[in-house]
């Protein structure tokens, strides 16, 4: 039989950043003079850059020039990094993790954000990426819900991606894992409810991290 890895997304999932995402692209959007509730923006969260901008493009029907869409990215990524401090580990993602190493399941961070903001992150949760496998919109082509993200991190581990367990907080994670044949496992840790987590292909859905790790087993996680 063979042994499941763990793909994890980052935000949401392993660390309480989405509404600092949320803020940092209302500000971003604010700065061009782009109105968008900030309930439109959260749920975008997760979705690549690109995508985002598409869907921007779609609800205000402004025209979005390259030029434009590098600066909100810029504005975006810098204020992210003011509100960096506020930035925490979600309950039990630190010790998931450190199970997982104990237990010798392989695991990966595959993030829709780039180096730039995912660094800060991954500070904050103790990862190294120079020791453990982490893969950033840098990296890939296309970003969720495309599964290329995830696609890359099982390869990097060298596992088949059939026998991954994708770990994620939204929608797009799950889409992306039902894409790549993967095994789609929800937390509501993001914001987004048990009910649209399941509709889009989670096949169990925890609270966060903690509550993941206590039922560990019913995934597949075992010493």
């Amino acid at each position: 039989m063979t042994n499941p890895v763990f793909l994890f997304d980052l935000d949401g999932t392993l660390i309480d950043s989405v509404y600092q995402h949320v803020l940092a692209w209302k500000s971003a959007l604010d700065a061009e003079g782009i109105e968008l509730s900030v309930w439109r923006i959260h749920r975008k969260i997760g979705m690549s850059g690109g995508l985002f901008t598409h869907q921007l493009l779609r609800e205000t029907g402004l025209e979005i020039s390259e030029e434009r869409i590098a600066r909100m990215n810029r504005n975006h990524a810098a204020a992210f990094t003011r509100l960096a401090e506020s930035v925490r580990p979600l309950p039990g993602s630190r010790e998931l993790l450190q199970w997982l190493r104990e237990a010798g399941i392989p695991w990966a961070i595959a993030t829709s954000g780039r180096m730039e903001t995912a660094s800060l992150n991954l500070r904050a949760l103790g990862v190294d990426h120079a020791r453990d496998v982490v893969v950033t919109r840098d990296q890939v082509r296309y970003a969720k819900p495309d599964p290329d993200l995830f696609v890359t991190a099982a390869a990097r581990l060298g596992a088949p991606i059939e026998t991954a367990m994708v770990v994620g907080d939204s929608i797009w994670d799950m889409l992306a894992a039902v894409r790549c044949r993967a095994l789609g496992i929800g937390v509501q840790s993001g914001g987004y409810g048990a009910d649209e987590l399941r509709q889009s292909g989670a096949i169990r859905v925890y609270a966060d991290p903690a509550d993941l790790l206590a039922h560990i087993d019913e995934i597949g996680g075992r010493r």
